[in-house]
C-alpha cells in the first residue's frame, strides 16, 4: 500500500456499504487457506475503503485523543511502520476507552469500548476481509450485522412464523452477551477458518487489549466490547453454533445478534426448547441465559427489535409502548432546548430524529399510535409557543394576529391556565393548526409512513 495520500481517491464511499468493498466482497475466501488474509488486508483499495468507512462514521477519539479528522496526516508519517508491524504479527493494539451509556428504558447501563481511530481502521479492514469468509456459512435465519441483511427482515419473518400457526414464542436473553465472550471459546471457532496465525494473533490481542476508565488500564480475560468494527463480526462467529444447533432440530427462528426468538406451536414445546438451549449455551459456548428476562408466551405479549404484534384474524405489526415512551423521552430533550429558539429552525433540527424513526418503524400495521404523536409533538410546538410569547398582553396580540376574535382572545389568554392546558386548548388549535407545522416543514409520522408503505 502507498503512502496515506493514496487514501484521499474521491471513490463514493456508498460503494463500500455494510464494510466490506467491492473488491474485499468479490475476493476468493480461498486465501483464508494460503495463510495470506493480513496481506489481503493491508492492500491498499481494502485499506482505502476501512478508511472511508472509519471516516463516514465519525466517532469520538480513544485513549490517545486522535481525532477522525486527524487520522490521515498521522498515517502518512506512520502508516509505514504499523503496516511493517502488522505483517510482522507485532502490531500491539491501544487499550480501549470505556464509555457507559443508559440502556433503553434507563434499566441500567451498556458499556462501551471505545478503541483510537488507529485501531477502528485496522479492526475495519480485518472486518472487510474476515466478512465475506464468514458470512457464506452463517445461518439464513442470522440477521444482524451482516451485508443486505437488517432487522425488518428479521422482524417480517418473525410475523411469517406466527401467521403460519406457530402461535408461541421462545424469546431469549442472553445475559450481558458483548461482556462475558470467552475468549478461547470464540477463537477456537474463528480457527475453523482461519489459517493466518498473525491474524489470530491480532484477534486475540484486540480482544484483551485493557479498557481505560479513571485514569487506570484494567486487563480484560472475557468480552468483546461493543464499539469496535469487529465486535458485530465476532458475535456472529460466537453465536453461530447456536444457529446451527436449532437448525439441526429443525426449529423455526430468528436470531439478531443475542436477541434470539423460536417459534414453536405449544407452550410445553417452547418450555423444552427454552430448557435444552438454555443447557447448550452454557456448556458449550459458555454463555448465561437471562432467566428474567427470557420467557415462553405468546408472540403479540412479547417484543422484538422494537415492534410487537396485534392478533386478531392474523398477525399485525406494531410500535410497542416502551419504544414509543422512548421517542417522547428523547424529544422531551429537543424541546426544553428549543424553548427560546426560532420555531422553523427548531423543526429543522428534529426532522433527522422524526425520520429515522419513521424510517425504521416503517413495517407497523397498527397506525393509530403515529396520529396520537403527531398530535402530541404539535401539542409541544405549541406550548414552546406559549412560553416565548410570556406575558398576557403579547399572548392577546399574537392570538388576534392569528385570527381569534378579541373578545376569545382576552378570555384565553386570561384563563389563568399553565402552558400546557392552553397548548392542548381549542383557541391554540384554531391559531396554530397542523397546516401551520406542515408549511414550517414539520414532519408528519403518520403521512411518512403512508408514503413508505406505498413505495416499498
Amino acid at each position: 500500500m502507498p503512502d496515506a495520500t493514496s487514501y484521499g481517491s474521491g471513490r463514493n464511499p456508498r460503494e463500500h456499504e455494510d464494510g466490506v468493498s467491492n473488491i474485499t466482497a468479490k475476493r476468493d475466501v480461498s486465501c483464508s487457506e494460503t495463510m495470506q488474509l493480513i496481506e489481503a488486508m493491508v492492500e491498499r483499495e481494502n485499506m482505502t475503503a476501512a478508511l472511508l468507512r472509519v471516516e463516514r462514521n465519525k466517532g469520538s477519539s480513544g485513549v490517545d485523543n486522535l481525532s477522525v479528522g486527524e487520522l490521515r496526516s498521522y498515517l502518512r508519517d506512520h502508516w509505514q511502520q504499523i503496516k511493517e508491524e502488522l505483517l510482522g504479527g507485532t502490531y500491539q493494539p491501544q487499550p480501549v476507552l470505556k464509555v457507559e451509556i443508559p440502556k433503553p428504558g434507563g434499566k441500567g447501563m451498556r458499556q462501551l469500548g471505545i478503541p483510537t481511530v488507529v485501531d477502528r481502521l485496522i479492526q475495519q479492514a480485518l472486518n472487510q476481509v474476515l466478512q465475506p469468509i464468514f458470512d457464506s456459512y452463517f445461518s439464513d435465519s442470522s440477521y444482524g450485522f451482516r451485508p443486505r441483511r437488517g432487522a425488518h427482515q428479521a422482524v417480517l419473518q418473525a410475523r411469517e412464523y406466527a401467521s403460519s400457526g406457530m402461535r408461541w414464542v421462545v424469546d431469549m436473553d442472553l445475559e450481558k452477551f458483548f461482556d462475558r465472550v470467552n475468549h478461547d471459546v470464540l477463537m477456537s471457532r474463528i480457527a475453523r477458518k482461519i489459517k493466518d496465525k498473525r491474524v489470530l494473533k491480532l484477534i486475540r490481542r484486540y480482544l484483551q487489549a485493557g479498557m481505560l476508565a479513571n485514569g487506570v488500564v484494567s486487563p480484560r480475560s472475557e468480552g468483546t466490547p461493543q464499539g469496535s468494527p469487529l465486535s458485530p463480526l465476532l458475535s456472529n462467529i460466537m453465536l453461530d453454533d447456536l444457529d446451527k444447533e436449532l437448525e439441526s432440530r429443525g426449529h423455526k427462528f430468528c436470531r439478531y445478534a443475542d436477541d434470539c426468538n423460536i417459534y414453536v406451536r405449544s407452550r410445553r414445546a417452547g418450555e423444552r426448547v427454552l430448557q435444552s438451549i438454555t443447557k447448550f449455551l452454557e456448556s458449550r459456548l459458555r454463555l448465561k441465559v437471562n432467566v428474567e428476562k427470557s420467557a415462553v408466551d405468546r408472540p403479540w405479549k412479547r417484543k422484538f427489535l422494537g415492534y410487537g404484534m396485534t392478533f386478531h384474524k392474523r398477525p399485525r405489526l406494531k410500535v410497542v409502548p416502551s419504544v414509543v415512551d422512548r421517542l417522547k423521552a428523547k424529544l422531551r430533550q429537543e424541546f426544553r432546548r428549543g424553548r427560546g429558539r426560532n420555531l422553523r429552525r427548531f423543526i429543522e433540527g428534529l426532522t433527522p430524529i422524526l425520520r429515522g424513526w419513521i424510517n425504521y418503524f416503517r413495517l407497523a400495521e397498527v397506525k393509530g399510535i403515529f396520529e396520537e404523536l403527531d398530535g402530541w409533538i404539535r401539542r409541544k410546538l405549541r406550548c414552546i409557543l406559549w412560553r416565548q410569547w410570556k406575558r398576557t398582553y403579547t399572548r392577546f396580540k399574537n392570538l388576534v394576529k392569528r385570527g381569534l376574535g378579541e373578545v376569545r382572545a382576552w378570555r384565553s389568554v386570561s384563563n389563568g391556565r399553565g402552558a400546557w392546558w392552553n397548548s392542548g386548548a381549542s383557541h391554540m388549535n384554531q391559531a396554530f393548526p397542523k397546516r401551520f407545522f406542515d408549511n414550517l416543514g414539520l414532519v408528519s409520522l403518520l403521512n411518512q409512513l403512508h408514503r413508505l408503505q406505498c413505495v416499498s
